[in-house]
């Protein structure tokens, strides 16, 4: 199973079809944790800026799209969507793992983990996949791996250059890679020992 992983693509089309064309080329599903068609007010207009456009490439998107909605979605971006948006969280159990999808704004800006850390061992998560902060993140925490792809529309750093990046689930790694396919950062999953449900 081959997973990819996005969030914040604010209404970029440039951003999603290089992340189709190049890292997602092949996956069987695409997670996205929010922040999809509009721009925000906090943030400038990324390039390839045309929500209208990039929705019509989402609908068409060649695996199945699981949406959690963003702080910048709003009621009427499900108009044009063809994929649920209206949930905060999304949590997808696939070949074997526990994936909740969140978009991260709740939890703030500065550090996240300690909020994420609780649900994650709350609800015996493999993996918590957010956004918001645009920034890339690969963290062991409340017993799942915390995975934040940044952003391939508006990415921001922690520490050094921003580059746009998305993220890919395979293999029990995690890799958060630039749009043409560079390891940014990678960690290997643990899978939890679950009792019979």
């Amino acid at each position: 199973m081959k997973i990819g992983v996005v969030s914040d693509t604010h209404g970029d089309t440039a951003g999603w079809q290089a992340a189709i064309a190049g890292p997602f080329a092949g996956v069987d599903l695409i997670l996205h944790a929010g922040d999809i068609l509009y721009h925000g007010p906090r943030n400038p207009i990324p390039a390839g800026y045309n929500p209208a456009a990039l929705a019509e490439l989402i609908n068409h998107a060649p695996a199945p799209v699981i949406i959690a909605r963003g702080n910048c979605d709003s009621d009427v971006d499900q108009l044009v969507l063809d994929f649920p948006i209206q949930a905060p969280y999304a949590l997808v159990i696939i070949d074997g793992l526990r994936i909740m999808v969140n978009h991260g704004d709740e939890f703030g800006l500065e550090n996240p983990v300690p909020g994420i850390a609780k649900v994650a061992e709350k609800y015996t998560l493999d993996i918590f996949v957010c956004g918001h902060t645009h920034a890339p993140l690969l963290k062991t925490a409340g017993g799942a791996l915390i995975m934040n792809p940044g952003s391939p529309a508006l990415p921001k750093s922690r520490a050094g250059d921003p580059q746009p990046t998305v993220g890919l689930i395979e293999d029990d790694v995690a890799r958060i890679l630039t749009l043409d396919g560079r390891t940014v950062l990678e960690g290997r999953l643990q899978r939890r020992r679950r009792g019979p449900a």
